[in-house]
């Protein structure tokens, strides 16, 4: 089975712990719903998060959402000067038989601005 990366982000309102849990299940969800994965088909998530947001891990979402046998990671985010603030990304691998081309990116919320060819 080949395995595909599903890129997303979306852009937080503020820095407070609900509301980048509740944000980031949305992102996660909605990379699931698009690209129709179960979970039994995740390989592992790499997170990151802008180095303006403290309130908690965005990896923590993916558990709420019951994703608990999938290795999870959380970074930091580059600090580049100009870059959009309080963003998470994720990259998700994924057992995929599909082609590369049919591969659901998600952009969310202001992070659409970060990938305009590839935002829904």
């Amino acid at each position: 089975m080949p395995v595909r990366a599903i890129r997303g982000a979306t852009q937080l309102e503020a820095d407070e712990r609900e509301h980048l849990l509740t944000s980031t299940e949305e992102l996660v969800s909605e990379i699931l719903r698009a690209n129709d994965l179960g979970l039994d088909q995740l390989i592992s998530m790499v997170f990151t998060a802008t180095p303006d947001l403290h309130a908690e891990f965005p990896a923590l979402a993916a558990r709420n959402l019951g994703i608990g046998d999938v290795p999870l990671m959380c970074a930091q985010e580059l600090d580049v000067a100009g870059a959009l603030p309080r963003v998470v990304r994720v990259m998700v691998h994924a057992e995929m038989d599909a082609p590369r081309s049919a591969v659901r990116h998600v952009y969310l919320r202001g992070a659409t601005a970060l990938r305009r060819d590839l935002a829904q």
